[in-house]
């Protein structure tokens, strides 16, 4: 019998403060996105490329969506979970799995391409497309 092995997680912690809320005293939902890109940025650094592949290229956002299930307040703890899938020469995709005590509160994806310094996509090395399915669900 094959035993499945599941793809390690990368989590991210953070607390939301009231330099996060809106007037209504929830979360504002444009910090969701911010949130998405910090945990993007430490996760590639972690865990894919510390240079970030500036001398190679730039990563790009090509989609970015994020769906809301429960509101959050201030001082509550934030972990976000970060998965790839669909990853394929010269794109992959992530999600942003947001918890608040235990609870789901959001989620969101991004489709990230890889393009070269002159603005022109191209393919991600070998070596970072095996870093990053390492993360796929």
């Amino acid at each position: 019998m094959l035993m499945q092995v599941s793809a390690p997680t990368f989590t991210h912690a953070l607390t939301i403060y009231l330099k996060d809320s809106n007037a209504y005293g929830n979360t504002y939902f444009a910090r969701y996105f911010e949130w998405q890109g910090i945990c993007r940025e430490k996760w590639f650094y972690e865990c894919i490329a510390s240079d970030m592949l500036q001398k190679e290229g730039v990563f790009i956002t090509k989609h970015a969506e994020q769906d809301y299930l429960q509101e959050t307040f201030p001082f509550q703890e934030v972990s976000c979970e970060l998965n790839a899938y669909d990853i394929k020469k010269c794109s992959f995709w992530l999600e942003f799995r947001f918890y608040a005590g235990g609870k789901p509160v959001s989620v969101g994806r991004q489709q990230i391409v890889f393009a070269n310094h002159a603005k022109q996509i191209t393919a991600l090395p070998e070596a970072v497309i095996a870093r990053i399915k390492r993360y796929s669900k």
